[in-house]
């Protein structure tokens, strides 16, 4: 809901439980009034009257307080805008006006000069979404920096305290807190796409437990690369500023007529903990950003982990069958069919069926998987080119590349400048002709490599690849989902080098890390849970020992259910697979077909971090409750502690489908769910249902 002063200069967004207030004084001074807990326009009103506070020659009465700080004038804090032309460098803008659009957005409109400047305010549920757009009608502009947003927080009594998530290839989403102290602490990418080593995500708190307290949380939707930058100026005041591109190097250049839109900054207070945040994250990513997110994802079978490079059709239906005999609904051919692919040494950018290995094509092989009643999906890696193949033999100056320089290749393979409108229409050609040769369901899209040489010669400003590129593949992406709306789209990158709102509003799930491990899986899913929903979490079941990573042994149970608080998938190689395991398997998915509507679209609880011990996520979704249970080791002596459970009603009794006992809801919330579970990787699920 949107509330407009009579004045025309106070403004107030308010969601179910929060409002977010901003007001316009008479010199077009723009300054944050409030957000937090739900107030009314009244209050809003009454912010605006408060002054500024006294300040000395060395400080600046905005700083900290202004809704989107420009370049220019009497700041200096961390400009969200910076520009220049052949004349000047910053901005001096006057206000225009303001206007209600579709869906109670609010669109304020500032000039300097040729350019127009709007900011964009939308309340989704309690999550703000903020963006800026830039218009230009005069002289050549260059845009340095055109962050999203600036997000301002509220005086407390006590220090602030950052989340964020951290990692590494197949260690994504490490999950950590510390306090934020003076100065600037900066998170983002330079790799041009969001990168393992940060998910552009933050929190902030003062004294927030999982269920408990206050948390400030902004999320960026862009997929390229990125910066967040959380300031404590000196007078404590914070602010967090965030938007595309790593530094203020460059961003595009605007001719008269151009204009710029910059990605959605999203950000959202919840008075219920760290849970309570997460929980309204993903309702709104389920609302409002995931595609279909009301159709559950199936369970699929992946063939990489089971034959690598080294595949046939023939071998493809036989792991087929037996995907198909232990429940599996989707099967997906990994790397390997297209080209000359025997290695990753050749065949990128050839997307063409082997002739060899496939000589009808990929329809006979999906035709056979659809007959065993799958679906059929496909593994492509559009953006890259191997230097061997024909693609590249063809167009050497498709690549990135500085000239004069080596052109730096990762995993035997080089960047396709995207940005090009030739590359695109080939890619459009390539892969809606591929879609259309066969029944193909579903597309892992992979990124394998980071940008290293981003040059391109012939253009007079290359430095807007690092934009084009993303915008390239947004509008690659729309242009297939409506060609092929019945295909779906997984995004990977090497795992989860590519997740954030801009890929996902574009995708059904994403592949959330290379790393299998059942253990190591633990702390990654939970990290990940933090922001985004476990109806795009994919996460695999693959062999024991985990040959791929660690040689870690466990059990069958111990990987399915780590695997269960996500969209389970199989990646083991199913041909040297025992019939008693594949009988347990069977047993697994059927039981995960069951509990899948509460997992992928109920209110996740995280009830125990997996930080050693026992561990465990709780999904609830109306009478129904789950609960996936881990225990990583055991000591002697040293009893595993009851679950105490959330989301419950205290009042009710449940009853467990497991063993017929029935639990007071009371009991359950104060004194909790004894599991059973001992030893070492232990696992079990818990269904509960309200009588």
């Amino acid at each position: 809901m949107l509330e407009i002063a009579e004045n025309g200069r106070t403004w107030i967004l308010s969601g179910p439980t929060s409002s977010y207030a901003l007001h316009l004084t008479e010199d077009h001074e723009l300054l944050h009034l409030h957000w937090g807990a739900r107030i009314a326009l009244a209050d809003a009103e009454a912010l605006a009257l408060l002054p500024l506070p006294d300040h000395r020659g060395f400080e600046s009465p905005l700083d900290g307080r202004e809704e989107y700080p420009v370049e220019g004038g009497p700041r200096f804090v961390r400009p969200a805008l910076s520009v220049r032309t052949d004349e000047r460098r910053g901005t001096e803008w006057v206000f225009e006006a303001y206007e209600r659009a579709e869906d109670d957005e609010l669109r304020l409109r500032f000039r300097d000069g040729g350019l127009t400047i709007t900011l964009h305010y939308r309340m989704r549920h309690d999550v703000v979404e903020r963006w800026v757009s830039l218009d230009n009608e005069g002289p050549t502009v260059e845009l340095l920096r055109a962050d999203s947003a600036t997000w301002t927080l509220p005086d407390r009594e006590t220090g602030w305290r950052m989340s964020h998530l951290h990692g590494r290839w197949a260690a994504e989403s490490r999950l950590t807190r510390a306090p934020l102290t003076y100065g600037e602490k900066v998170i983002g990418s330079r790799r041009g796409h969001t990168g393992h080593q940060y998910l552009p995500w933050v929190a902030l708190d003062t004294d927030a437990t999982e269920e408990r307290g206050e948390v400030y949380g902004c999320a960026l939707g862009w997929s390229g690369s990125w910066r967040i930058a959380v300031a404590e100026l000196p007078d404590t005041r914070v602010q967090i500023t965030g938007g595309a591109g790593y530094d203020d190097s460059g961003l595009l250049r605007l001719e008269a007529g151009e204009s710029f839109t910059a990605p959605v900054f999203a950000g959202l207070w919840s008075d219920a903990g760290f849970g309570g945040a997460s929980r309204a994250w993903h309702a709104y990513q389920l609302t409002f950003v995931i595609p279909d997110a009301d159709q559950d994802r199936p369970v699929l079978f992946n063939s990489w982990e089971a034959t690598e490079f080294d595949i046939s059709e023939e071998q493809q239906l036989v792991l087929a069958r037996r995907a198909a005999a232990i429940g599996v609904e989707l099967f997906v051919i990994d790397d390997g069919w297209f080209g000359k692919r025997t290695s990753d040494r050749a065949g990128l950018g050839d997307w063409t069926p082997n002739p060899d290995r496939f000589p009808g094509g990929l329809r006979p092989l999906a035709d056979q998987v659809h007959a065993l009643g799958m679906q059929f999906g496909i593994w492509v890696e559009p953006e890259m080119v191997n230097p061997d193949s024909d693609l590249y033999r063809a167009h050497p100056d498709w690549v990135q590349y500085q000239p004069g320089r080596k052109r730096t290749e990762q995993r035997n393979q080089l960047v396709l400048n995207l940005a090009r409108e030739d590359v695109q229409e080939y890619l459009w050609q390539q892969l809606h002709g591929l879609l259309s040769s066969a029944p193909i369901d579903y597309v892992k899209w992979d990124f394998n490599r980071c940008f290293t040489d981003a040059g391109w010669p012939d253009d007079p400003y290359p430095q807007r690849l690092w934009v084009d590129h993303v915008n390239a593949l947004y509008r690659l992406l729309d242009r297939l989902r409506e060609a092929h709306p019945g295909v779906a789209f997984e995004s990977c990158s090497g795992g989860g080098g590519r997740i954030d709102l801009g890929i996902m509003s574009r995708t059904d799930q994403v592949w959330t890390s290379d790393n299998t491990d059942p253990l190591d899986r633990l702390a990654i899913q939970h990290g990940f849970s933090q922001i985004h929903p476990a109806r795009v979490m994919a996460a695999w079941v693959t062999d024991s020992p985990n040959t791929q990573l660690n040689d870690r042994v466990s059990s069958l149970r111990f990987r399915f259910v780590s695997a269960m608080a996500g969209v389970l998938g199989v990646g083991g190689d199913l041909a040297e697979w025992t019939e008693e395991e594949l009988a347990e398997a069977r047993d697994w998915v059927t039981l995960y077909k069951e509990i899948r509507p509460l997992v992928q679209r109920g209110d996740l609880y995280r009830l125990r971090p997996p930080t050693g011990g026992s561990s465990a996520v709780q999904y609830v979704l109306g009478d129904e409750t789950v609960v996936l249970a881990c225990l990583q080791a055991q000591h002697h002596g040293e009893p595993v502690p009851a679950l105490r459970l959330r989301g419950l009603d205290p009042t009710a009794s449940y009853e467990c489908r497991e063993t017929g006992e029935v639990h007071r809801g009371a009991v359950l919330l104060h004194h909790g769910l004894r599991t059973g579970l001992r030893g070492d990787f232990d696992a079990k699920v818990i269904q509960l249902r309200r009588i």
